[in-house]
C-alpha cells in the first residue's frame, strides 16, 4: 500500500529554506534526534510486538546517525543548537491521535508514516535546490530523502502488520485531510515543518 500527501509543498517553502540554510540545518538537526526518540518511546510503549520492536530500535539508530551527520555540518558552520522548541506540525497532528488503545497505536503508526512522507517530500525539494546550486550537501540530502520514503514504507507495513486494511485506508483518509489542512496553515520558516 502507498498512498499520496494531498497538500504538494510550495517553491515559497523551498526558498525560505535556501536563504536561510543554517536556520534549516538546526532545524532538521532537532527533527532527527527527535525522530529517534519517538521510535524509541514505541520500543517503551509496546515492548510485546517483535516485529515493532525490532523495526523500532533500528529505526532508533539510523535516525541517530542522521542526527550525528547534520551535527558535523552545523559544527563546520559554528552553529549551535538552540534550546528545543515543539514542533507546531507534529504536535497539531498529534492532537488528533484517539485515545483507545489499538485506536492509539494506529494513529501512531499512521501519523508517523505521513510525517516521514511529508519529509521525504520536503527534503527532495532541498536537494533538487542544493543540485541546481551544486552546493556541497546536496548528496547528502538526497541521500536523506530516499531514507524518509523507506521511513513511510516501514511505518505503512507496520501497520499492515497490525491492523486490518479498511482500518487503514479509512483512518489514513481521515489523517491525510487533517495533515493537508495543518501543513498549508503553517507559516513558512526554515524548518522542515
Amino acid at each position: 500500500m502507498q498512498f499520496k500527501l494531498l497538500y504538494k509543498t510550495t517553491s515559497d517553502w523551498t526558498d525560505t529554506v535556501i536563504n536561510h540554510f543554517d536556520l534549516f540545518l538546526v532545524d532538521h538537526a532537532a527533527c532527527e534526534r527527535k525522530a529517534s526518540s519517538m521510535a524509541m518511546s514505541m520500543v517503551a510503549h509496546y515492548p510485546d510486538r517483535h516485529k515493532l520492536v525490532s523495526a523500532m530500535v533500528d529505526l532508533a539508530v539510523e535516525e541517530m546517525v542522521h542526527f550525528k551527520q547534520v551535527m558535523q555540518h552545523i559544527l563546520a558552520r559554528n552553529l549551535v543548537l538552540p534550546p528545543d522548541e515543539k514542533d507546531p506540525y507534529v504536535n497539531q497532528l498529534r492532537s488528533h491521535i484517539r485515545k483507545e488503545r489499538d485506536a492509539y497505536f494506529l494513529d501512531r503508526l499512521l501519523l508517523a508514516s505521513i510525517i516521514e512522507k511529508r519529509g521525504a517530500e520536503r527534503f527532495k525539494l532541498v536537494a533538487d535546490a542544493l543540485t541546481e546550486l551544486n552546493h556541497p550537501l546536496k548528496s547528502f540530502y538526497s541521500a536523506i530523502a530516499k531514507s524518509e520514503d523507506r521511513h513511510y514504507t516501514l511505518f505503512l507495513l507496520l501497520a499492515e502488520h497490525y491492523f486490518s486494511q479498511d482500518e487503514i485506508t479509512l483512518r489514513l483518509a481521515t489523517l491525510l485531510t487533517m495533515e493537508a489542512e495543518i501543513i498549508k496553515a503553517l507559516p513558512l520558516r526554515a524548518a522542515l515543518h
